[in-house]
């Protein structure tokens, strides 16, 4: 099979692989062996794709379209595994029957162009939040998934030292601020998504709006309203009223699904600064640049 990674993804590993890491060089042979021991037939790779997994169209041996994804350890796919069995397809992607091989899914076929996205701005938000509550459920017992403050420590220890003699100290100072007084007291522990944003709801045949690609945690369901806020950054810092667009959206989104707003507020705070100080550290200073802004109005 002719296979070449889309440029999105190849681009974006290369920033993120540790030393050593061959991954993406052992790709085509290994969508090659899980297509062969799922009796697949490969239709495309979508594209552009993601960042952090490839996606390929196919077709059982049945004829059922499907999704085949695969996805470097370093991004969870065992994680988001047991998140979507645990859900069931209930607001999400359905995880389909066939073998287990780790870093590979076997997936119901959505409408992999169609995101909520598409949709004019506050119906989007309407359609996600939607989706985005029917996910926020009672996590398994025992330890399956790291916890929010677990995730966030990770990430807080990063900051501090990329953070050393920068400008952007005193947000990066703010937000381990908003951090450590919101994993002080956690007013709940529900499956979240992880990375829930619009282009990670998509059209569905079962329902209208289905939830792909989560990187599961389990803590508060502010937490998951975070990236939802910022969605369309670049458009929001583009507005003359994009500070105001921001905190209204913080203020909707959490009166629409019954959240505290500070909380909310806090955890998208902390979420914005820690990507764009992430994307300092691996030069992307334009993506830095808007991320930080949209953080300095909150």
């Amino acid at each position: 099979m002719a296979f070449e990674p889309p440029r999105r993804l190849a681009r974006a590993l290369d920033e993120t692989a540790p030393d050593g890491d061959a991954w993406l060089e052992n790709l085509p042979s290994a969508v090659q062996q899980a297509v062969d021991l799922r009796e697949l037939t490969v239709e495309r790779v979508q594209v552009p794709g993601g960042r952090s997994s490839l996606v390929v169209l196919v077709r059982r041996a049945d004829g059922t379209p499907a999704v085949l994804k695969l996805a470097p350890p370093r991004f969870r796919p065992e994680a988001e595994r047991a998140a979507l069995a645990h859900w069931g397809g209930l607001g999400a992607v359905q995880l389909l029957d066939g073998p287990v091989t780790d870093g590979v899914l076997l997936l119901e076929r959505l409408h992999p162009d169609v995101s909520v996205r598409s949709l004019p701005e506050a119906k989007a938000l309407l359609e996600a939040a939607g989706t985005l509550r029917r996910l926020w459920v009672e996590p398994p017992a025992g330890p399956v998934f790291e916890t929010v403050a677990e995730r966030t420590g990770r990430q807080a220890a990063a900051m501090r030292a990329t953070a050393v003699g920068s400008e952007v100290g005193v947000l990066v100072s703010a937000a381990l601020s908003a951090r450590e007084e919101l994993v002080r007291a956690a007013p709940e522990a529900r499956l979240l998504h992880g990375t829930f944003r619009q282009s990670k709801v998509l059209a569905g045949e079962r329902v209208p709006w289905l939830a792909v690609g989560p990187d599961p945690v389990v803590g508060e369901c502010a937490f998951d309203l975070a990236r939802l806020v910022r969605d369309r950054v670049e458009d929001l810092v583009a507005s003359p009223s994009g500070a105001a667009s921001a905190r209204r959206r913080v203020r909707k989104l959490a009166e629409s699904l019954e959240l505290d707003q500070e909380r909310v507020r806090g955890w998208t705070l902390f979420r914005a600064v820690e990507s764009g100080v992430r994307a300092l550290r691996v030069g992307r200073p334009r993506d830095a640049e808007l991320l930080l802004e949209f953080a300095g109005w909150l």
